[in-house]
């Protein structure tokens, strides 16, 4: 009796003690995410400095202006769509290119191609609105914080007022509200400066027209009550909404805003107002919950430690943003994805799609880190958008099969600039890239079948109906280039094949054999790899490496590594494949040492990190990530192109703010972490040396593997492996001696362990 009574004793302590190691547990799935927090002692006094918030599709930036709390407000979809001038002459065509070309007489593609997009405001991403709020009253703030575990921003006041605002993962609504209010604090709709002067950014040579020149009617701003609505009506019939409601109580205000757009032939949407009246009718602990569980799911996916917190943090702050970024049937990212200056001008290069470089990177990081629904934003632009790639590639290269114009508006259509890189003749191949990776991250079958298989057997179809044949019975394209070497001079055109144009050329016929194959079709997988036997081979420098093409070495600093795309992304160069590849890729890299970083930028860094680890310097890696996030990143963490440190990182002091390099850092560091592209999978491929204590879980491998890994006072402790789809693992070794337990049965061979899985079937070595 006496023992029973004992444990009836015990039982609710034994009960409280699981429930507390079980809720410290739960708080400490999210320690590695919090304790990366963006946090300040006060508001930024700039747009581009300021706390981001967003659930792709819509989006805020939160800072002081004229010392009132503002939330500059954002929709992805609010573009003014304009046609650029000249894109529907006869003139515009790739031949008409080339003859100009032939004749010396450039100029006249420039004059006609290359100067709307810069003279003209439209095209055009462009901003919504903002909220502001007058704070004098609360006195100084004592803290400024992003809650990364949460995506939620909190302001502290000294007089113990408090700020939460977040923009709903569920649904296009933000919210904020006030708490321990001492005076009341109301809402105030401010409209862009579409009829004012712009404040700021005239001095800023890459910021955008001032707005007023897109030539909008003053919009219509109507209060009621506590909700005031602002209709603004754009180009062609282009209107949106924006709408916030609050409600006040005693030392309180809460609200929310949302914003809906319309053009003519849309799908209608739910007008701004109907959002923010149903979500205030929810309230804001309800939307809360809502959105921190879409968030915590998120966080769950994959995380990792590493011993340099710069880097770790930069890492958690990428992530951020992919989220952010991405979800409720939101456009891809653009240049600055929902996060539009807010100047009065037009934001850096219209906000647009710049499919040469940005829009690509953007995307690197989704795979490995094991976000694949984000990464599907990309691909489903692509697939809304294809009948107008079509109707560009049959208009401007006259042929059939597709092509993307590399600087593209919302819906898909060319907006001209350098018409190098705008019109490139690649541009479809890069793209298939993604649709590549999101395959062989997947193992999706379907998608395989269905999405991936017939863009790549139309890219192929359009770039074998461009080629010509040259003297030696090789294929080339008519004209070549390489972004943006030489800019948009006519000496930007080569006539031999670049290597940029080449890599991505043989890495499509490359591919769209392998993917053939895979759904056994093996006459269409022969076809391919017949005509790929027709391209030529890369120009390799016996002492420089890769050259951008014949005749042209890399000799002058440059921002875009366009030239290396052979060996990343594309792997079709490759460490794994001898002392032949190894000596091409140490010969560029050193090349590039010795040229220097005077014309580089901020992504130039992050891809830098890439290639490093593709080389397995892990060194050389993490000090190029470094300087990218020391050097060339806001203190918001938003890239900013131009060095800002005064350390002679760059010659390039410029600061407009783009996405690409912070998402192309991400997928360095993951590189250095896992890498899988040749089949084999590597943890740590690419770790400094005095990297002793470092750890992932579930990074994505190609094969559809989530793969977690410990390393501990350099030994590599244990990895766990879920078999997604099944299939045969092949795993690296290491473990320094071939002494290791696996879970299940297993054979090293030649150093690399090979497992046969079955679909959900988890593997631990240790």
């Amino acid at each position: 009796m006496m023992k029973k009574s004992l444990c009836s004793l015990y039982s609710p302590l034994i009960v409280l003690v699981a429930l507390m190691i079980l809720f410290s547990c739960r708080n400490k799935i999210h320690d590695p995410v919090s304790k990366y927090n963006l946090k300040f002692s006060k508001l930024s006094t700039t747009w581009d400095e300021a706390i981001p918030l967003g659930d792709g599709m819509i989006g805020a930036l939160i800072w002081e202006k004229d010392k009132k709390l503002r939330f500059s407000l954002d929709r992805a979809d609010l573009w003014d769509l304009r046609p650029t001038e000249n894109l529907d002459k006869p003139e515009w065509n790739f031949k008409w290119v080339e003859e100009q070309w032939k004749k010396n007489k450039y100029r006249e593609v420039q004059k006609m191609f290359d100067v709307p997009y810069d003279r003209d405001p439209g095209p055009s991403k462009i901003p919504a609105a903002a909220i502001e709020f007058d704070i004098t009253s609360q006195g100084d703030i004592e803290s400024v914080e992003l809650l990364l575990n949460k995506a939620l921003c909190e302001v502290k006041w000294r007089d113990g007022s408090i700020l939460e605002a977040y923009v709903n993962a569920a649904s296009t609504v933000g919210w904020f509200r006030f708490s321990g209010l001492k005076n009341s604090v109301t809402p105030e709709l401010i409209t862009p400066a579409y009829n004012l002067q712009a404040t700021s950014g005239a001095s800023d040579r890459f910021a955008g027209p001032d707005l007023r020149r897109l030539g909008y009617k003053k919009g219509e701003v109507k209060k009621d009550g506590n909700s005031i609505t602002y209709r603004q009506e754009g180009w062609g019939g282009f209107k949106y909404w924006v709408n916030v409601r609050w409600q006040q109580k005693a030392g309180m205000l809460e609200g929310c805003w949302s914003i809906s757009s319309e053009f003519p032939g849309w799908e209608k949407q739910v007008p701004a107002e109907m959002h923010t009246a149903a979500a205030l009718t929810a309230g804001f602990p309800e939307q809360l919950a809502e959105h921190n569980k879409i968030w915590e799911n998120y966080w769950a996916q994959s995380d990792i430690t590493v011993p340099d917190t710069i880097l770790n943090k930069q890492w958690y702050l990428e992530m951020y943003k992919l989220k952010a970024l991405s979800g409720n049937n939101a456009p891809p990212i653009s240049l600055q994805g929902v996060w539009t200056a807010d100047n009065g001008r037009l934001p850096p290069w219209k906000g647009d799609f710049h499919n040469d470089l940005n829009t690509e990177l953007s995307y690197w990081p989704a795979y490995s880190s094991n976000h694949l629904t984000e990464g599907m934003g990309f691909i489903n632009w692509m697939e809304k958008n294809k009948p107008e790639f079509k109707n560009y590639t049959k208009e401007y290269f006259q042929t059939g099969g597709i092509n993307v114009p590399g600087v593209a508006t919302l819906t898909g259509k060319p907006m001209g600039g350098w018409i190098q890189y705008a019109f490139s003749p690649t541009v479809s191949s890069w793209l298939a890239h993604h649709y590549y990776l999101q395959w062989r991250y997947s193992m999706d079958k379907d998608f395989l079948e269905k999405k991936a298989y017939p863009w790549i057997c139309d890219v192929a179809t359009y770039l074998n109906e461009l080629s010509v044949t040259d003297e030696k019975g090789l294929k080339r394209l008519p004209l070549s280039s390489s972004p943006e070497i030489f800019n948009n001079d006519r000496e930007a055109w080569f006539n031999t094949m670049s290597n940029y144009d080449l890599a991505l050329v043989r890495w499509t016929f490359e591919k769209a054999s392998e993917m053939a194959l895979e759904l056994g079709k093996p006459d269409e997988s022969d076809k391919w790899n017949n005509i790929l036997a027709q391209w030529p081979q890369f120009d390799i420098d016996s002492v420089s490496g890769f050259t951008f093409t014949k005749g042209f070495p890399y000799k002058a600093s440059h921002r875009h590594f366009s030239h290396l795309m052979a060996f990343h992304p594309l792997g079709l160069v490759d460490w794994s494949k001898g002392k032949k590849d190894q000596l091409i890729i140490t010969n560029t890299l050193a090349n590039l040492k010795k040229v220097g970083p005077d014309g580089w930028n901020g992504y130039t860094y992050s891809w830098l990190g890439n290639l490093k680890a593709r080389a397995f310097d892990g060194e050389g890696a993490a000090e190029a990530l470094r300087t990218f996030a020391t050097c060339f990143c806001l203190k918001n963490s938003f890239h900013a192109n131009g060095d800002l440190s005064g350390t002679g990182k760059s010659k390039s002091t410029d600061r407009p703010f783009t996405l690409e390099g912070n998402f192309a850092f991400a997928a360095g560091l993951q590189e250095m972490l896992i890498q899988s592209h040749t089949g084999i999978v590597h943890v740590f491929p690419a770790i400094p040396e005095n990297w002793k204590d470092v750890e992932f879980k579930k990074l994505r491998t190609e094969g559809a593997f989530l793969v977690s890994a410990k390393m501990i006072k350099g030994v590599v402790a244990n990895v766990e492996i879920m078999a997604e789809k099944g299939g045969i693992m092949k795993l690296k070794n290491p473990f320094r001696n071939e002494s290791f337990k696996c879970s299940t049965s297993c054979k090293a061979e030649n150093g690399v362990i090979v497992i046969q899985t079955r679909a959900g079937q988890k593997i631990i070595l240790n």
